[in-house]
C-alpha cells in the first residue's frame, strides 16, 4: 500500500474516533458529516483489508489495526500542523523537492505538471509564504519551503510506518529500519547488532547508510534515517535530536609496523615530533587528540592531513611515519595482520561516548525497538568498553 491512495482528512477521522470514541464526536472534530465519515471508514477498511472498529451500541471500539494506525496519523498531522494540507498537495511538494523540476516531479509521481504547479501554488497561498522559486531551468526551495518540506517528509514517514505495521498485522512484512553508520559504529557495534537482529527478524529490511555525522545528520532530521550510531556530540546543537549513550570508547595512538617509535613506550613530547592524520576540528576524536597533548603540557603536533576515513588513514600510515588516534576496534584487522602497531594508550577521561542519535519526535516500531535492544546487547560484549544504560527516551 502507498499512502497516496488515502485521503488525509479521512485518516484524521480514524484517529479522532479512536480518541473520542464516537463518529459524531469525530465528525465535529474534523468538520465532516457523520454519513461522510461512515462512508469513508468503509472505504478505508476496504483499502487496508482489515476492520478498524467494532461497532457497538454506545460507540466505536478500535481494533488492533486502528490502535496501530491512529498514533501514526496523529504524529503525521502534528508535523503537518495545517488544515490546508491535502494528500495531493503533500505529494506534489515532496515530488518537486526531491526532483528539482516540475517535469521530473511529474514523471516520478505520475501527476500532471499543471496539477503539481497548482498544488504547490495553492499550498503557498494558504500558508502565506513562498515555497519555491525558479532559478534557470531548476526549481529551488526557499528557506520557508525547506522547513515545510522537512515536516512533510516526517509526516510521510509516520504514515508509511503506520501502513507497514498494518501489513505486518496481516502477516506481510514490509517494515524497515534505516540506520546511519558513523565510522566507529561500523567496526564492531553495528555488525554485532545486525547479526543478532537478523536471526530473529529475517524479513525486516535493513538499510545502512555510511558516512560522517555531517553527511548523515540531515537525512536523520528529515526522516530518511531512523537513527544514527557513532560518537555523540556535547553539546548537541540540534534541538530536534536526542542522544542515547551506549558505551565509552578509549582511543589509542597507532602507526605503521617498524615506525621509529614502535616498541619504545614514547612520551607525548616524542609523539609530537611526527606528523599526524586525524579528523577535522569539531569531532570528538579531534577533541581527544588535542586534550591528550594539552594535559601533558605539550603543544599539539602538526596535522597536515585531516581525515576521518579509516581506509585512507590506514594507507597513509602504512607508507609513512604519520601517526593517528583511533579506537582499537577500528584497526583490529590491521593490527592482526601486522600492518599497524599501537604506540601508546590514552589516559582515562579522554574517551568518546558512543551511542545513538534519534529525532525527538521519533516513535520506534516494535521491530525498531528490538533492533535497539540488539545494539545494547552488542555494546555490552565489546571488550575494553564501559557500557551505559539505554535512555528512557525510546520508551
Amino acid at each position: 500500500m502507498e499512502i497516496w491512495q488515502f485521503n488525509l482528512r479521512h485518516l484524521q477521522a480514524v484517529a479522532k474516533i479512536v480518541e473520542l470514541g464516537t463518529v459524531n464526536a469525530a465528525a465535529e472534530a474534523v468538520n465532516l458529516s457523520q454519513p461522510a465519515i461512515t462512508q469513508a471508514l468503509g472505504r478505508l477498511e476496504k483499502q487496508i483489508g482489515l476492520p478498524l472498529f467494532e461497532r457497538c451500541f454506545n460507540g466505536m471500539t478500535p481494533t488492533d489495526a486502528a490502535r496501530l494506525l491512529a498514533p501514526r496519523i496523529e504524529a503525521a498531522m502534528g508535523h503537518l500542523n495545517s488544515p490546508h494540507v491535502t494528500m495531493s498537495r503533500l505529494r506534489a511538494l515532496l515530488a518537486l523537492a526531491d526532483q528539482g523540476s516540475y517535469a521530473a516531479a511529474s514523471k516520478i509521481s505520475g501527476l500532471a505538471q499543471p496539477s503539481i504547479h497548482r498544488a504547490v501554488a495553492d499550498l503557498a497561498t494558504a500558508m502565506r509564504r513562498r515555497l519555491a522559486e525558479r532559478r534557470g531551468k531548476a526549481v529551488v526551495l526557499t528557506d520557508a519551503g525547506q522547513g515545510v518540506v522537512r515536516t512533510f517528509r516526517l509526516a510521510r514517514i509516520e504514515l508509511e510506518t503506520g501502513l507497514s505495521e498494518i501489513e505486518a498485522l496481516k502477516g506481510r512484512e514490509t517494515r524497515r529500519i534505516a540506520v546511519g553508520a558513523m565510522p566507529l559504529s561500523r567496526a564492531r557495534v553495528l555488525p554485532g547488532a545486525v547479526t543478532r537482529f537478523i536471526r530473529s527478524h529475517p524479513k525486516v529490511r535493513l538499510h545502512i547508510a555510511e558516512g560522517s555525522r555531517a553527511e548523515l545528520v540531515e537525512p536523520l532530521r528529515q526522516g530518511a534515517l531512523d537513527l544514527m550510531i557513532g560518537a555523540l556530540r556535547e553539546p548537541l546543537m540540534e534541538e530536534d535530536l536526542v542522544q542515547t549513550p551506549l558505551f565509552e570508547d578509549l582511543p589509542a595512538v597507532f602507526a605503521r609496523a617498524g615506525h621509529p617509535l614502535a616498541g619504545s613506550d614514547p612520551s607525548p613530547a616524542e609523539l609530537a615530533r611526527y606528523p599526524w592524520v586525524v579528523p577535522q576540528h569539531g569531532t570528538p576524536l579531534r577533541d581527544s587528540f588535542e586534550r591528550f597533548f594539552e594535559r601533558a603540557g605539550v603543544r599539539p603536533p602538526a596535522v597536515p592531513i585531516e581525515s576521518g576515513s579509516v581506509m585512507m588513514v590506514r594507507q597513509l600510515l602504512v607508507g609513512s611515519d604519520f601517526m593517528t588516534m583511533l579506537s582499537p576496534d577500528q584497526v583490529s584487522v590491521e593490527l592482526e595482520a601486522g600492518w599497524l602497531v599501537q604506540l601508546a594508550s590514552l589516559p582515562p577521561g579522554l574517551g568518546r561516548t558512543i551511542g545513538m542519535t534519534c529525532r525527538v519526535s521519533w516513535r520506534p516500531t516494535e521491530v525498531q525497538r528490538a533492533f535497539m535492544d540488539d545494539l545494547l546487547a552488542a555494546s555490552d560484549v565489546l571488550p575494553g568498553t564501559q557500557q551505559t544504560n539505554l535512555s528512557p527516551m525510546i520508551s
